[in-house]
């Protein structure tokens, strides 16, 4: 019932805003509603900024059940997307701090509690960790929004909610792992063990920290393993401050280490590490290349991927045009477009191509950006990349590709229909922008831009839809809009892509697997499957000495 709320309240996110208001009942200061907006329109004036109502507490490693700084004393500055301005300084970890962090995880596994713990017990510490997570919402959800820049009201009301849901299933199943017993051809008794794989080095990506953080420590944790985690040079502060709650939940020392650094220095050497078993990556395609080739040099430590996409989200001819219209906004536009599965090939049938066109940009037009801060903005800025080991200045790389990308677009020919410009002179806002006539060849088509530009296309029929959406590198998610039921049944068959929404999209419920075909990466995350990536299988065979039975 709880998923079925969590589904219900993201599905309805952006037509239905919930009152910022409300989520600081604690004697927090917010922005008082004479600076709410006014209106849903992109023409909002970027204010001045609010003061975010969370403490940074958080800045060093966590080694060994200890906060330490880098080994060698460095820290880097991680920002505030709305001004540019620094939020922290985070200690810089580098190769030295991943070989304490592994070292320490090793110990953990090898002579410490966790994986000779009952499962019950493990279970018990992942649910005090969920209680503490839904204790700490509002401060886990101001750090995400100050550090990413997402809006507090998705933050606070479905992304840390989702994260305590997702701590609570894999809890569930720490207690339910087991093996099998099997016949054989002949007097042996034959038993498979699900054994925890070791210790599991993984790193997640700024997108959605504290979720990512969930994907992959509660599977790990649930069978038994011991992490390194290394956050996102982007966007530490968030997981730091989990990891704490999750020691305060009673998480023996060692068994989760969390490293913030750079991916060239920490990543790597977490990736090519000798001592590490088993490898999770959510990232770029490029980088997850990259990251197989240094898991395959090493130790051959098996690898999960969770990468890039250029999801399809086809509207058939049968659709009920503003419904196909609003779910089609929200599976491009969700937090700042900078989704892995977005819809961001948006086909739509040329008997509804125009109507639907005309709509899209009307509501484009409409969409709150601004502040996330503030109630009922629906667009924060674009987190921005950093762009080398040292930073000594705001950094604007993701910013300005997607203004490139946005160039591109027009000079190959795509007609653009609404926005395409920042927004503001302060921070890193950018207008939702519409284009229609988009065709294959052009670079808005082709590539991941990871931003809020939508591109519209148009098709005839099921099969010319069905060869120029599965046309791509990338195969993560897809979306179908239609009421016919024959018409989604041979779409959802022929698209190759590792999920398919019809009538929804971005259902993220912890039951449900993600992960993609062809570059969009190898391996399931959330769900059954995702506990296959954390376990070894051991065939244990024994001679039966004049048995009963066979």
């Amino acid at each position: 019932m709880a998923s079925r709320r969590m589904c219900s309240l993201l599905s309805r996110s952006l037509t239905s805003p919930t009152s910022a208001a409300a989520l600081f009942s604690r004697g927090r200061n917010i922005a008082s509603p004479s600076r709410g907006i006014s209106k849903y329109s992109t023409d909002v004036a970027i204010e001045n900024p609010v003061d975010p109502p969370v403490e940074v507490k958080h800045t060093q490693l966590l080694i060994n059940g200890q906060f330490v700084d880098a080994a060698s004393g460095k820290s880097f500055p991680t920002l505030d997307p709305r001004t540019g301005d620094v939020i922290a300084h985070v200690a810089e970890g580098d190769a030295e701090d991943i070989n304490r962090a592994v070292a320490a995880a090793r110990k953990a596994f090898d002579e410490g509690p966790w994986p000779k713990m009952t499962a019950y017990e493990r279970q018990r510490i992942l649910l005090r960790f969920a209680d503490l997570i839904e204790k700490h919402n509002d401060e886990l959800a101001a750090l995400e929004t100050w550090d990413n820049g997402k809006p507090y009201e998705q933050s606070a009301k479905l992304e840390v909610p989702m994260l305590t849901r997702l701590m609570r299933y894999y809890a569930g199943w720490a207690d339910k792992i087991h093996g099998l017993t099997v016949p054989a051809d002949g007097p042996y008794h034959v038993q498979t063990l699900h054994e925890p794989i070791g210790v599991a080095g993984q790193v997640i990506p700024w997108n959605f920290p504290l979720l990512m953080f969930g994907w992959k420590v509660g599977p790990a944790l649930a069978c038994g393993n011991t992490i390194v985690l290394k956050t996102a040079e982007q966007t530490p502060l968030s997981a730091i401050f989990a990891a704490n709650l999750l020691h305060e939940a009673g998480l023996p020392p060692g068994v989760l280490n969390v490293i913030s650094g750079f991916g060239p220095a920490a990543g790597a050497a977490l990736a090519s590490h000798m001592d590490v078993d088993k490898f999770a990556f959510t990232g770029s395609t490029k980088t997850g290349q990259f990251v197989h080739e240094l898991a395959s040099r090493s130790n051959l430590k098996p690898v999960t991927s969770e990468l890039g996409g250029k999801s399809p989200f086809i509207v058939c001819e049968d659709a009920d045009i503003d419904k196909a219209v609003e779910l089609a906004h929200y599976a491009l536009f969700f937090n700042q477009g900078q989704c892995c599965c977005a819809g961001s090939r948006t086909f739509v049938h040329e008997r509804v191509y125009d109507e639907f066109v005309e709509k899209s940009k009307a509501l484009a037009l409409k969409r709150a950006v601004g502040d996330p801060f503030l109630e009922g903005i629906e667009q924060g800025p674009q987190k921005e990349k950093h762009c080398s080991l040292k930073i000594t200045q705001v950094s604007n790389a993701q910013f300005e590709k997607i203004l490139k990308y946005i160039k591109s677009g027009v000079e190959s020919g795509a007609t653009l229909e609404a926005g395409g410009e920042r927004l503001g002179n302060k921070g890193y806002y950018i207008k939702p922008t519409v284009f229609s006539n988009v065709k294959d060849d052009m670079l808005i088509a082709k590539d991941e831009i990871f931003g809020p530009v939508q591109s519209i296309f148009k098709y005839k029929d099921l099969d010319e839809v069905i060869r120029r959406a599965n046309a791509t590198h990338y195969g993560l998610a897809a979306g179908v809009f239609t009421e016919n039921l024959d018409t989604a049944n041979t779409l959802t068959r022929a698209l190759r892509a590792g999920s398919v929404w019809v009538n929804c999209f971005n259902i993220f419920d912890a039951t449900i697997p993600m992960g993609g075909y062809k570059m969009s990466g190898h391996g399931r995350e959330k769900g059954i499957y995702s506990l296959e990536n954390y376990l070894q299988v051991k065939a244990v065979v024994t001679p039966l000495k004049n048995p009963a039975w066979l």
